[in-house]
This record gives C-alpha cells, sequence and structure tokens, in this order.
C-alpha cells in the first residue's frame, strides 16, 4: 500500500523525536504462535490449555484440533494471502481456527452472528473474502449465513472434533510480513473499515502482554471479548504462546455480575481484561459480597473506554491485591501501545495516565497548523497523538482512500519496522515520560459559540461517588444545540445536585441544561457506551 506524506512545519523532522516517547527491545516476530503451541505440546502435552464449559483441551488436544481444521480449510483451497471470514460465539475452536489460518498464511476476520445482514454483506464484500467459515452448532447466526450466501462467499461449516487429526509440525517460516487479521471497526461515515494487522505487529502486541503482565505457564487468561474487539486476539493467544491456560467465558455469563464473579472464581482466573464499564460491576459485586476478594486474580487490566479515576478508586478498594493495570491503543496498531499499573497517587488525579510505550513502539504529540501542516507539540502542551514502530498496521482493507486519511510515512525514524505513522484521532500530554489521555479530538465540539471537550465534563462527573456512569452528547445543531447529560446513580442524588457539582468545576457554559436517568446506560456489543443509542433516545423525546 502506498503511504500520504504528512505535510510538516520545517523543522519538525528534527524537533519531534526529542519529543517523542520511544521504547525498543529485542524480539523474535518472525515465528508463528502455533509454533510455541508445538512446543508446550511436545514438552507438557497432559497440560489443560483451553477450558470452555464442560469442555476441556490439552495442548495436545489443542494441536490436533489445529490440524483438523488446517485439513479443512485446506481442502477447501484456502492458503496464503486468503482472508477467511469465522464467524460465531467464543468458544474453544476460535483460537484453534486462528492457529490454522496462520499456519496456511491465511488471514483471519471474525464475524458477529448479530450484525445485521447487510452489515455482514458488506463486510464480507468488501474484504473479499474466499470462506465463510462457522459452526452450525451455535444458535443465532442464520443471518449471518444468508449474508454470506447472498454475497456469494462459499460456506465452510466447522467440522465435528474426531480428535484424530493430524497435529501441524512447526513451520519454521518467516511470519513477520504476513496480514495476520482483520477488525472491521466503525466509520464516522457510518460504514465499517477494516483495520488489518502484520503478524509482526500482532506478536509484538503479544510479546508486551507477556513481559508487561508477566503472564506465565502458571496463569489462568479470561477469555471474555468479542471476536470482533480487538483485544479478543491477545485474550485467546497470549495463554497459549506462554504455556498457560485460556478459560471462555460465554456471553451468558457475561451479561450478569454475579455469574461473572462466580464464572472467574471457579476457573482461578488469575488475568483478566474487561471494558471499565464491566470492572465497575465486577467491584459493586464484590463489595456486595461484604468485600469477599479473588483469592487468584493478580492482574485486571481495563481497556476499551476511558477508565475514571473514581472507578479506578474503588477497584483498588475492593480488590487490594490484585494489581490494576489502564492499557490504551488503537485496533490499527495491533491493539494497545501503552500500559500503566495504577496507584493510589494516580486516583486522585482529574484523569489517569494510561502510561509509558509498550515495547518497539514510538509515540509524538503533534499539533495541526492549519494549512501550515503539523508541528511537534511543546513540553506540556496537548497535541494529537501519532503512533509509530512495529505495531502499527497496514492499513483499511481494499479501502486505500481511508488509509490515506489515516496512515503516514513516518519521517520521523527510519529505523522503524514499518515506516508508518497511525493518526489516532487522540488528544495527549506528555508528562514524566507518561501519556495522559485527554479525550478525542472529534468529542470537541462548539454549543452557544464555546469550543468544548465533552470528555472533560463527563470526567467531573464521573468523580462524583453517586454517579456509577455517566456520557454527555450533544443535541439540535446550530444555535439550538445544548448539552444533555446521561446518567446512572449508584446512589440518590438529584439533577441539582449534579449541576451544582460541575458548576464548581467548569464554566457555566459546560453544565448541560437537559439531564436524563438511566437505570442502564446503553452499551455496544463491545461494552462501550453507545453513544448513537443515547443521542437517539434525545432525539425520539424531542419527537413525542
Amino acid at each position: 500500500m502506498s503511504r500520504a506524506r504528512l505535510p510538516l512545519v520545517a523543522g519538525t523532522v528534527e524537533r519531534a523525536p526529542a519529543r517523542a516517547l520511544r521504547r525498543t527491545a529485542e524480539a523474535d516476530l518472525t515465528t508463528g504462535v502455533l509454533d510455541h503451541v508445538v512446543g508446550h505440546a511436545e514438552s507438557a502435552p497432559d497440560r489443560v490449555a483451553v477450558v470452555d464449559g464442560e469442555t476441556q483441551l490439552t495442548y495436545r488436544a489443542l494441536l490436533c484440533r489445529i490440524g483438523e481444521l488446517r485439513e479443512a480449510l485446506a481442502a477447501q483451497g484456502v492458503g496464503a494471502g486468503d482472508t477467511v471470514a469465522v464467524c460465531g460465539p467464543r468458544s474453544a475452536d476460535i483460537p484453534a481456527a486462528f492457529l490454522a489460518l496462520e499456519s496456511l498464511g491465511a488471514s483471519y476476520l471474525p464475524v458477529d452472528p448479530r450484525w445485521p445482514h447487510d452489515r455482514v454483506r458488506d463486510v464480507l464484500g468488501r474484504s473479499r473474502a474466499v470462506r465463510f467459515l462457522y459452526d452450525a452448532r451455535e444458535p443465532g447466526g442464520e443471518d449471518a449465513v444468508r449474508a454470506a450466501l447472498a454475497e456469494q462467499v462459499k460456506l465452510l461449516e466447522l467440522p465435528a472434533s474426531t480428535g484424530s487429526g493430524t497435529p501441524p509440525p512447526r513451520t519454521m517460516a518467516d511470519r513477520s510480513l504476513e496480514a495476520r487479521y482483520t477488525i472491521f471497526t466503525s466509520g464516522t461515515t457510518g460504514r465499517p473499515k477494516g483495520a488489518t494487522v502484520e503478524h509482526q505487529g500482532m506478536v509484538n502486541h503479544l510479546r508486551a502482554k507477556i513481559e508487561d503482565l508477566s503472564i506465565t505457564a502458571d496463569d489462568v487468561v479470561a477469555f471474555t471479548a468479542p471476536l470482533v474487539f480487538d483485544i479478543s486476539v491477545w485474550q485467546m493467544l497470549c495463554p497459549l504462546m506462554a504455556g498457560g491456560r485460556l478459560v471462555v467465558v460465554r456471553d451468558e455469563t457475561l451479561r450478569f455480575p454475579r455469574r461473572l464473579v462466580n464464572a472467574l472464581r471457579s476457573a482461578g482466573a488469575t488475568v483478566v481484561e474487561l471494558v471499565p464499564t464491566v470492572v465497575g460491576w465486577i467491584v459493586d459485586e464484590t463489595l456486595r459480597r461484604g468485600g469477599e476478594a479473588f483469592s487468584d486474580l493478580r492482574c485486571l487490566i481495563s481497556t476499551g473506554e476511558e477508565l475514571r479515576p473514581a472507578v479506578a478508586a474503588r477497584t483498588l478498594d475492593a480488590l487490594p491485591r490484585t494489581v490494576l493495570v489502564n492499557a490504551y491503543g488503537p485496533t490499527e496498531c495491533s491493539d494497545d501501545v501503552t500500559h500503566h499499573t495504577v496507584t493510589r497517587e494516580d486516583t486522585s488525579r482529574p484523569r489517569l495516565p494510561v502510561g509509558a510505550p509498550i515495547a518497539n513502539t514510538s509515540l509524538y504529540l503533534l499539533v495541526d497548523e492549519g494549512d501550515a501542516g503539523w508541528r511537534a507539540a511543546e513540553p506540556g502542551e496537548t497535541g494529537e497523538l501519532f503512533v509509530g514502530g512495529t505495531g502499527v498496521g497496514l492499513g483499511y482493507l481494499n479501502d486505500q482512500e481511508t488509509t490515506d486519511r489515516a496512515f503516514f510515512a513516518d519521517p520521523f525514524d527510519p529505523e522503524s519496522a514499518t515506516g508508518r505513522l497511525y493518526r489516532t484521532g487522540d488528544l495527549a500530554r506528555f508528562e514524566n515520560g507518561l501519556v495522559h489521555y485527554l479525550g478525542r479530538s472529534d468529542r470537541q465540539v462548539k454549543v452557544a459559540g464555546v469550543r468544548m471537550e465533552l470528555d472533560e465534563i463527563e470526567a467531573v462527573l464521573s468523580r462524583l461517588p453517586a454517579v456509577r456512569a455517566c456520557a454527555v452528547t450533544v443535541a439540535g445543531t446550530g444555535e439550538r444545540s445544548e448539552l444533555v447529560a446521561h446518567y446512572a446513580l449508584r446512589s440518590p442524588a438529584g439533577s441539582e445536585e449534579l449541576q451544582e457539582t460541575l458548576r464548581a468545576s467548569v464554566p457555566a457554559a459546560m453544565v448541560p441544561r437537559r439531564w436524563r436517568q438511566w437505570e442502564d446506560l446503553p452499551l455496544t456489543p463491545n461494552g462501550k457506551v453507545d453513544h448513537r443509542a443515547l443521542r437517539a433516545a434525545v432525539d425520539q423525546e424531542g419527537t413525542s
């Protein structure tokens, strides 16, 4: 793919690296993840690799299952460079399918069976997937199958396990520059865009997770993320790469805090990653039980949305023996690009740091000078965050125009493994070697002539002990636009009390005029606050 040139102000090339945060490390990024699984199957064949309800696969059994799926895919003509759609819920077969595709040099494309028919068709058509792999035994995917047929993508039903598959051998091939997977994310145009990640970027992130979270063969990692959420990739592969155990947590468990806590405790989960909303559920449920702590949980990672200081403080109170990690990263850069262990001191800040860069990652802060181009941010100045280094993906699959708006040739680092920069659209500040996330640049709005950040208003509201969740949207346009506060409460509090708290911290123009209380804020399938649903609810009120 070609890369657009970043229009830089004269001198920026020399100044920006001095303002950069960068971390380098030696790492083998060429070897397949499957090769590590083969090694574990040879050294400890009877060690449990995957648990999915009543199903348990040892490393030897997992390798045989990978072999069965590899044979089924190869028999259908799947080979190097092909994109294969995989549709279904989390299960023991998903990591097996991923590694079978890796062994063939093919690329994995997850499809959510709950997606609307037209979205599935759009994703399959734009990705040019050659096969649609699905599990006919799992309910709920019938419409996605019909969409695949309508798009003329050949179906491949997940074969039943016989236990007699031929274990694939180590490949010994250099996988580094292969396209490993594509995740379709929501686009500002309303159409999804497929962020494609190289093998080297994926493995670099897996190794960073293993190193920074100290994941070993003794760990039990929870597989909690929807397949179409980028964190699902590391969740299912890191424990297998390290020789540990992967525990599948099904959707019907994730929807209920009590069930989720029971499932994680029963599985002996030691490493769990959740979006902040679900972290809050875990904390509330733990405190409801009188502070009963998880005996095995040593690391809880928050990602996907901003972790508020109030939620972090409650988490440290409820789980005193658990390390809380704040992670940040875009799908386009192989998932997380920073990690930060949250401290008590951090929770007194208006916003938590998202941390230092992971290995082989460079972070730059640039300021848009309009027609003059971009310049490096001055010390302490807010800028837009750009990512360089090994994790920067290939761009958006079969969409050069959208790629060129977000990916650029890297003018700063001649040693970059990719030679690419990704423009995140996030505002940040660098302080003492850490990144402080300050919200989305596209969440900056102008209401009544005043420019403001919606994230700033939400950050103040979230500090109130009574507020369990909150979000701010804009209703109307032009002179009629106004701020709307959406909130769910942990304890009784009136909108007037919330407004008074805001007035003490932000300018009057940033205090919403309209307040809407929810029992629970609507969430996307990934567990993030669904701002589109919030705006639609307000619009509906306005027309009723």
